[in-house]
């Protein structure tokens, strides 16, 4: 039996994972899926005081309260900012870290800092025009999705909270890859926001060196958008299948 600890993205809850985690549990793995404060089923604690260290502490919290040990770290989108912290702050609580098309940053960036100039401006500008300093979800339609599940995640999305946004995040890239990681990379479509951190994962130079170094790293191609636990759950579970699987 592995332990899995699923993470959502942004505008997102754990409800997004539902069908990964029955596939899981199904095998007899224990699953936890995550969701963040202020989204999802806590939308109701959306507010400014949310930061970047909120959500990391979200995480990591699961990881103490369930007692959880050897786990499957699974980080959709944004929530690779808070894998990563989780894998500087808990190496020893982790046995595998998967970036499900997430973000991959370098120390002192933000979510923000590979972000086009037009995508960060419109995202604050919507954030302090908002009561709640939140910005809005985009349409499913970017993630690929369609028909029935397009309209699922359209209803159960919500904003997300802006102060995570720029909050930088220092670590140490050589604790993080002392890991394994699998990076997951979702290429149709592509969704624009990512395309920075595709080409890094990629580079043999990235963290200086020490990406394809420690643990070990490697990318997954899916032939499905940015949502692939919603539109290839039976992908994405055989990735999530081949971490637990490495010594």
């Amino acid at each position: 039996m592995a332990h899995f600890v699923l993470v959502h993205g942004a505008w997102h809850g754990a409800w997004c994972w539902q069908r990964v985690v029955a596939a899981l549990a199904g095998r007899g793995h224990r699953v936890h899926a995550v969701t963040l404060t202020g989204l999802g089923d806590r939308a109701h604690l959306l507010s400014p005081l949310i930061t970047l260290e909120t959500h990391i502490a979200d995480v990591m919290q699961t990881l103490v309260a369930e007692e959880l040990e050897d786990v499957v770290l699974a980080v959709h989108s944004y929530a690779g900012m808070l894998g990563t912290a989780v894998a500087d702050r808990m190496p020893e609580r982790l046995r595998h870290l998967v970036y499900v098309d997430a973000v991959v940053p370098k120390p002192g960036e933000s979510w923000s800092s590979t972000h086009a100039s037009a995508t960060r401006e419109a995202r604050l500008a919507a954030a302090q025009g908002s009561a709640d300093f939140s910005f809005p979800p985009p349409d499913p339609a970017v993630f690929g999705l369609q028909a029935a599940d397009h309209a699922w995640v359209k209803r159960r999305q919500t904003p997300h909270p802006g102060h995570t946004y720029q909050a930088p995040l220092q670590f140490d890239p050589a604790r993080v890859a002392a890991i394994p990681r699998t990076f997951v990379d979702c290429v149709r479509p592509p969704l624009g926001t990512i395309d920075v951190i595709r080409q890094r994962v990629r580079d043999p130079r990235f963290w200086e060196g020490a990406w394809v170094g420690g643990g070990g790293a490697r990318v997954t191609e899916l032939a499905t958008g940015h949502d692939p636990m919603i539109s290839d759950v039976e992908n994405l579970v055989k990735v999530l299948l081949a971490a637990a699987e490495d010594a």
